[in-house]
């Protein structure tokens, strides 16, 4: 889909690299620049499934001439992406001002935390923080308990990556019409804050100021419940119609305890109720009760469990597997191994010479 599309990727951690992935997974030349001598993330391992089908040369940006090798690769390609703290890629003489003087055209990929500006622009923060503070994690747990840790996916990538992803694909295609790129400002509060305009939707009518009185994060039909073998199950009907088909199949159809089904004030009780039902059997019998229904619950599997599921085995998935997603026309995108660090090197010098940028 990317074909002819090359970024280049300053090697940063989480959601930039996985940007540049996404990016990588949808056909573009992605060539990461990867720390001279360094080891990367520990975290990530010998292979660093975040680099999958990038390319790697290792610099050392603080060297005159690794950082003209780094020039030289900007200036063959439509958009870059980093995630340093503000002012790192100033320092090295490599920010957006002096890069974009040179090429307009180019569209230049900025992955923080607080963002560009503001009080806490240069402070360190983690996924936790950002959700924290722009007001997403307010939803994250039920009523009278501590907001809960979501799995980084929602700020890091859903609130970071993904829109980094799609600012760089909305600038390529700007630059390709217009001939003017432009610098695309991800910050993971951003996201989280704009994401919560489902919530702010849906609420409506609701008090959003208090925790568990909003329409997702309160009611007894939008929450997890432990199973009797210990395994939970998660139930999420908001519509009337799948509300109906799960009263019917929980055999709570003709119960005058649940025909309110969107009183606040009747959601502790009825919780309570649901929560002695499903204690009684087993997540496995929850799981088969509810097969083929629209009363929209599932069981919460791990990773593992999830990759043995008849429809993820259907749709092609596999233990340990990452598929690249969206699908095109029903495909599923290629993807190449990642790259040992600095293993292209030798490539990508000659055809930068080759080129004549070197």
């Amino acid at each position: 889909m990317l074909a002819g599309i090359r970024i280049v990727e300053f090697e940063a951690l989480g959601p930039a690299p996985f940007a540049a992935m996404h990016l990588a997974d949808l056909g573009a030349d992605v060539i990461v620049v990867q720390r001279k001598g360094g080891e990367g993330n520990p975290a990530k391992g010998a292979s660093d499934l975040l680099d999958r089908g990038k390319r790697a040369i290792a610099l050392d940006l603080k060297g005159a001439g690794d950082l003209g090798v780094a020039r030289a690769l900007i200036r063959s390609a439509d958009g870059l992406i980093e995630g340093m703290r503000p002012g790192v890629m100033e320092r090295l003489g490599l920010g957006p001002e002096e890069i974009r003087a040179e090429q307009p055209a180019l569209v230049y990929g900025r992955m923080t935390g607080w963002g560009q500006e503001g009080p806490r622009a240069r402070q360190a923060g983690h996924d936790l923080n950002y959700l924290g503070l722009s007001g997403a994690l307010f939803y994250g747990g039920l009523p009278g308990a501590v907001p809960g840790v979501p799995p980084t996916m929602l700020g890091d990538i859903g609130a970071g990556a993904l829109y980094l992803t799609v600012g760089m694909l909305a600038g390529l295609v700007q630059a390709r019409t217009s001939g003017t790129g432009c610098v695309v400002d991800a910050a993971i509060v951003d996201g989280a804050q704009h994401m919560m305009a489902l919530l702010r939707s849906l609420g409506t009518g609701f008090d959003t100021g208090a925790r568990g009185r909003s329409l997702l994060d309160g009611p007894h039909w939008s929450r997890c419940y432990v199973c009797a073998c210990g395994g939970h199950v998660a139930v999420q009907c908001l519509e009337p119609k799948f509300y109906a088909q799960f009263l019917e199949i929980m055999g709570l159809a003709d119960d005058p305890g649940f025909a309110a089904q969107f009183d606040p004030d009747q959601w502790p009780a009825q919780a309570a109720r649901l929560s002695r039902i499903f204690a009684e059997k087993s997540r496995e019998f929850w799981a088969e009760r509810f097969d083929g229904s629209d009363a929209c619950v599932a069981p919460v599997l791990s990773p593992d469990e999830a990759a043995q599921d008849a429809h993820m085995v259907a749709r092609g998935h596999a233990a340990g597997s990452v598929l690249p997603a969206p699908r095109f026309d029903g495909a599923v995108m290629p993807v190449g191994d990642p790259p040992r660090r600095g293993q292209d090197g030798v490539a990508i010098l000659q055809e930068l010479t080759e080129r004549g940028l070197l």
